[in-house]
């Protein structure tokens, strides 16, 4: 069976990628987000997931070429604008005020490379239509909902208490989550990770 590497540190892409009994071994890539996203701002929200996917992958690959390597990344787009993880769980109130009765789009991105070399990318795009949520919900949501306010760019985890924030979504469930899991089972039996 061919070797099968996930370049990320997300615990949901590990989760999903075990419960769907993929096997796989994790290496965190060494790159910096925060200079691709300022070196490469002429890119669409949709292009930067799939430049931060590569990136990811592409790092881990030169370090274990005999690897098939998964880099994976996910950007959030409001009102056209490009919006970063908050780094402070306090800036979540205004976040979600901004997104109150409005939709957002999600765009993930994944790239597959061996030897360094890319072999195969993916990219998706999600709508989540936020629900124009009272006061009252919106601070009951703020206390309850503790990591996943600074854990996605969006301060909720749509696999939890955050569904509670949409009235409806237009994408997959894995993509919207973080990771599309049916294109890349697709190409993981083409490429001998799992049976076909």
């Amino acid at each position: 069976m061919t070797r099968f590497v996930l370049a990320s540190g997300s615990q949901i892409r590990r989760q999903v990628l075990e419960n769907a009994e993929i096997p796989f071994e994790i290496i965190k890539p060494d790159v910096d987000e925060a200079v691709i996203k300022a070196e490469r701002a002429d890119l669409t929200p949709a292009e930067m997931a799939l430049v931060l996917g590569e990136a990811k992958s592409e790092a881990v690959s030169r370090q274990h070429p005999d690897a098939l390597v998964l880099g994976a990344d996910q950007t959030m787009e409001l009102d056209g604008q490009l919006l970063d993880k908050l780094p402070d769980a306090g800036l979540a109130r205004d976040r979600l005020k901004a997104m109150r009765g409005k939709p957002h789009h999600l765009h993930s991105g994944l790239a597959l490379f061996r030897n360094g070399r890319k072999v195969w990318t993916w990219q998706q795009t999600s709508a989540l239509h936020v629900r124009d949520f009272s006061d009252e919900f919106l601070e009951s949501y703020l206390e309850k909902a503790g990591w996943a306010l600074t854990a996605s760019v969006g301060a909720y985890a749509y696999e939890g208490l955050g569904a509670q924030l949409f009235e409806r979504v237009e994408g997959d469930y894995y993509a919207i989550i973080g990771l599309p899991l049916l294109p890349l089972l697709a190409v993981l039996r083409e490429e001998g990770v799992l049976p076909s």
